[in-house]
């Protein structure tokens, strides 16, 4: 903790007093991000470091696998779901990125099972991406694990049109989705094709 306090006293000294106006017009504003970002929990993977994004330009979610789980008002606890739905529909935003990366612990825990003795929710959770998982395992891939990481964002990809308000949005034109990967061994970005492939930027 005492480092985390010695960093903040550095953003209070050096970063404050520069960004303080936008802080303030933020304050006085409200925000109004154009992007959302679905991205991993992951601590070495951080959308707005990657992106160079200021304060109030991107709506981030994270969690394990950067995964979208199926439309499903079930009255149940849906933390992505109510983010997206905040996003979408309160702010508007025009694009929302699923960002994936390369040695996600959540997809190596789909390929090989939950690490002990996390076993209260993980398994369940990444159960959202067993179907990127068996196309991953039936395709006799070299390299499973990045494979996964990519079908694991097509998925999600896929399952945003499942929520009707964002469908309503990608087919009139107001909201555009995104696939990426960020390869957190060489700091390349990659973006998904309309061929099905991820291209670095």
């Amino acid at each position: 903790m005492n480092k985390l306090i010695d960093g903040y006293r550095r953003f209070r000294a050096d970063q404050w007093p520069e960004r303080r106006a936008r802080f303030q017009e933020l304050a006085r504003e409200g925000q109004s991000p154009r992007t959302m970002v679905i991205a991993c929990c992951d601590s070495r993977v951080d959308p707005s470091m990657i992106f160079g994004a200021a304060p109030g330009e991107l709506f981030v979610v994270r969690n394990v696998a950067n995964l979208v789980p199926p439309y499903a008002p079930d009255g149940r606890f849906h933390a992505t779901s109510a983010a997206l739905e905040f996003a979408v529909c309160v702010l508007e935003v025009r694009d929302l990125i699923v960002m994936g990366h390369a040695m996600c612990g959540g997809i190596r825990a789909l390929l090989e099972g939950s690490p002990r003795p996390a076993d209260d929710f993980l398994g369940s959770w990444m159960s959202v991406a067993e179907s990127a998982k068996r196309r991953v395992l039936e395709g006799n891939i070299e390299d499973p694990q990045a494979a996964c990481e990519q079908e694991a964002v097509k998925l999600s990809l896929d399952n945003l049109r499942t929520f009707p308000w964002i469908r309503w949005r990608l087919d009139d034109g107001r909201l555009h989705t995104h696939g990426t990967t960020f390869d957190i061994r060489s700091g390349v970005l990659s973006i998904l094709q309309r061929d099905g492939h991820f291209a670095p930027v």
